[in-house]
């Protein structure tokens, strides 16, 4: 092969990781285990591109390499980046070579597709249909109903419980006591109605042909657990990378030692430090394990070197994540010097929180940096309640992230439901929704056409036969109609049928139909994109865009905006200024997230996250007091609050001290209380109770 001039812009860690292991022409034959510690900023998803690049210019299969991130979305824009990378070394050759990349996708999305290839050999049926968490939580609660446990003397947990309880079992591969001891405790008596529900629910999903998000990685799992089955799915691959790592649970972990269990072709690229996400079942343990998990132990490379941010920034975030009982060592520096330290910004509460920030935002844009360029983070979604409202008075746009999204809006729910009945019409959620959209239909009606169509061997000719609701009138048969004409119209003229029979539905339903209608036309030409209904459907449930219409919006309406979001949903992401919220003790870590050292320790890698999304200026807010709203028997009242133990005073010289509101030229600032404040408004409303 020629000079590798294509590798040439990678530092020398970053190369250590793309070559490892793989041989120059040879790039077919799997290499030993590789763990990539890629730190924040280190150019990560560059790295992990260049590698499938390289195996590919090495003379890889790319039919043969599975490439597995945590959205569509990564996957194509890792496949693209490939894409470039190779066709500086193999010119228009490139192209045809990365489109025989099929197996790039989610974890989810590759189950699906290896389920439905697999079907018959672990009893499904093919042509199988995919509910989102809100159908799997309609079908929880018609399990719970039909078993009496909505009636039951005292409250039995709520659908939305009883599915993350099942999520969290499924998921951590834990049995239902230990999950309701450590995550659930209120629901702890609980335990064998929920395993009785459980069953129930299992058994309703097969019968309906129908599986839920975590089946895809469960009926997965069960099927490596079969060794004929392993060595054939595993010997589809020679390589298999990883994005994210750290993210994963231990479903996905087993998933991994069935496809290579001696390790040989696996990559795997993550940052222990960043792991946050252990609510949706992730565990850092399957990042720090995975080295001593094969034998020899997999190759470790560290990437330290960071592109985002200042060196006074990552000074401060290699302090706070210094602390950690237990990660794997590593520092990130960078050539971007800065005598700018992180500010602690000290105000008197929420309000002047808000008003600080929105006045520092301001100052910034007057100085050249766009508010798009700027976000303001936090633990929890409640947190950004009184920022918002200071930027609404005064006129600042802004965008926040964690929203309403799109498939959760009620008129796309209608839309799929009614292409998921047809597609498999032994959906009873997708028909009991769809059903009742008919005026005159209620959930009685509804569920008895439902009955008579699940004893019968064909389905859609029952329902055809199944005498109208009485109330229903022509509407019942303008249903049917579209069911027959949806279903052999093709793909994809099927969804525009199915919008041309929902339309006059919604504009009866809601008030706001216009803004809907525009939701529906981006949904048809979103299905434009894909081959068949059942691609559409499985795709867009497993990776949904972020939001409807009305916020995607938002943006449109000014040329500029201020970002809002989560530290959850920010990371991976970068801004020029960041500014983090309530930076102490009962925020962060939240009073919720310190029961035992492993939740502690996650609330410091949230801490860190936050910091480290910072490229040039980094504020970390601490109110000295909150107000709580009836949280006591006392009432209404100012709690005071303390910087985060996780910036203890060692920890200072890395940090500039800051005050707001600035004093005056000459005017000494003003303390802040240590004692009680007198609330006459909560005494005054005392006298009344």
């Amino acid at each position: 092969m020629p000079a590798a001039n294509y590798l040439e812009s990678l530092n020398p860690e970053q190369r250590r990781a793309v070559e490892h292991g793989v041989v120059a022409k040879d790039g077919g034959r799997p290499g030993m285990p590789l763990l990539v510690i890629a730190g924040a900023g280190s150019g990560k998803t560059n790295t992990l591109a260049h590698r499938v690049a390289h195996l590919i210019v090495s003379g890889a299969d790319p039919q043969r390499i599975l490439l597995m991130t945590f959205s569509r979305r990564a996957a194509a824009e890792m496949t693209k980046r490939v894409e470039r990378i190779a066709r500086k070394v193999l010119g228009d050759n490139a192209g045809v070579m990365t489109d025989a990349l099929h197996w790039a996708g989610t974890f989810h999305g590759i189950g699906a597709r290896l389920l439905r290839d697999y079907s018959d050999q672990i009893g499904l049926d093919p042509a199988f249909t995919i509910h989102d968490r809100d159908d799997s939580a309609d079908l929880m609660n018609l399990i719970r109903h039909e078993l009496g446990f909505s009636k039951t003397a005292s409250r039995f947990p709520t659908k939305g419980t009883c599915l993350a309880i099942y999520s969290r079992c499924v998921n951590a591969e834990t049995p239902i006591e230990q999950v309701l001891g450590a995550s659930f405790p209120w629901c702890a008596g609980w335990a064998a109605e929920l395993k009785q529900l459980f069953a129930a629910y299992v058994e309703a999903k097969q019968k309906q042909n129908v599986l839920d998000y975590d089946d895809l990685l469960l009926y997965w799992a069960q099927t490596m657990g079969d060794p004929g089955l392993a060595r054939e799915i595993g010997g589809r691959f020679d390589h298999v990378l990883v994005d994210e790592y750290q993210d994963t649970n231990r479903l996905q972990s087993s998933i991994l030692l069935g496809l290579k269990p001696d390790g040989r072709g696996l990559t795997v690229v993550g940052d222990d430090a960043q792991s946050i996400y252990s609510f949706r079942a992730a565990t850092v343990r399957n990042i720090l394990d995975f080295p001593g998990q094969f034998s020899p132990p997999a190759a470790l490379i560290t990437l330290d070197r960071n592109y985002r941010s200042t060196q006074t920034i990552l000074a401060a975030a290699n302090g706070v994540i210094d602390l950690a009982r237990e990660r794997f060592t590593k520092n990130l520096w960078t050539d971007r010097t800065s005598g700018i330290k992180p500010q602690l910004v000290t105000v008197r509460d929420e309000a002047d929180q808000a008003r600080c920030i929105v006045e520092r935002v301001l100052e910034n844009r007057e100085s050249g940096t766009l508010l798009k360029q700027q976000a303001a983070l936090f633990r929890t979604s409640s947190h950004s309640a009184p920022l918002e409202l200071e930027l609404v008075r005064r006129n600042i746009p802004f965008v926040k992230f964690g929203g309403l999204k799109f498939l959760d809006a009620a008129h796309i729910k209608d839309m799929l439901a009614l292409l998921r009945f047809v597609e498999n019409p032994r959906d009873r959620v997708a028909g009991f929704r769809l059903m009742q959209l008919i005026p005159g239909v209620g959930p009685a009606s509804a569920q008895k056409v439902l009955d008579d169509m699940a004893g019968s061997a064909d389905p859609l000719a029952a329902l055809a036969s199944s005498p109208a609701p009485r109330r229903a009138g022509d509407d019942w048969a303008k249903f049917i109609a579209a069911i027959a004409d949806i279903g052999r119209s093709g793909w994809p003229a099927d969804i525009e049928r199915a919008r041309l029979w929902y339309e006059p539905h919604l504009d009866r339903i809601h008030e706001d139909a216009e803004t809907r209608r525009a939701d529906l036309i981006q949904l048809e030409q979103i299905a434009g994109g894909y081959p068949s209904r059942e691609r559409f459907l499985t795709e867009l449930t497993l990776d949904p865009p972020d939001a409807t219409s009305d916020q995607s919006g938002v943006p449109l309406l000014d040329e500029d905006y201020l970002i809002l979001s989560t530290i959850h949903s920010a990371k991976g992401q970068e801004w020029k200024s960041v500014f983090v919220l309530n930076v102490v003790d009962g925020c962060m870590p939240s009073d919720l997230g310190t029961g035992t050292s492993a939740e502690l320790e996650e609330e410091r890698r949230l801490l860190y996250v936050a910091m480290t999304r910072a490229k040039d200026d980094l504020h970390l807010m601490v109110p000295q007091r909150f107000f709580t709203h009836g949280q006591s028997a006392q009432g209404d009242r100012h709690v005071y609050a303390s910087r985060t133990r996780f910036i203890p005073d060692r920890l200072l010289h890395l940090f500039e001290k800051a005050n707001w509101p600035r004093a005056a030229a000459g005017t000494p600032a003003r303390a802040a209380s240590s004692g009680p404040r007198i609330d006459v408004g909560a005494r005054m409303r005392g006298m009344w109770r």
